[in-house]
């Protein structure tokens, strides 16, 4: 089963997305935040374009163990995706998926100038990739 997850900012919304047997993720594409329900619809469209059977939404979290601001706009947006599509959608930790990313990029080398833009979906594919690794099964 191939498994989409949504790495949501405040600007851009990062896609990442599994392979069919659901063992490795692959960033995705960025999208351009505009508003809640329109993408959120955008992003059920390419969750059908794609065929994936689970939508994972990363959901960050304060010190509390609540979630923060960012991790309550995640789980609003998690709603409206639901309400968009009949693929199941969850909440996933994302606690330092961006730092992650961002690391990533500095150990595939290259000139600083190409690796300084944005990793929205790179951090989508850590989020999606720790979350596989939980569930090797997939579920």
């Amino acid at each position: 089963m191939r498994i989409m997850a949504v790495d949501h900012g405040e600007r851009r919304i990062g896609l990442a997305v599994s392979d069919e047997t659901g063992t490795i993720a692959n960033p995705l594409t960025v999208i351009t935040h505009t508003a809640r329900l329109m993408d959120a619809a955008q992003v059920a469209g390419l969750a059908q374009e794609k065929q994936v059977g689970l939508i994972v939404v990363g959901q960050s979290f304060g010190e509390d163990g609540k979630p923060n601001l960012s991790g309550r706009r995640a789980g609003r947006f998690a709603e409206a995706l639901q309400s968009q599509t009949d693929t199941p959608v969850m909440l996933w930790d994302e606690s330092f998926s961006t730092r992650v990313a961002r690391r990533a990029r500095i150990a595939m080398g290259g000139a600083r100038r190409r690796r300084a833009g944005h990793q929205d979906d790179l951090a989508a594919a850590v989020i999606l990739q720790t979350y596989l690794d939980a569930h090797p099964s997939g579920c």
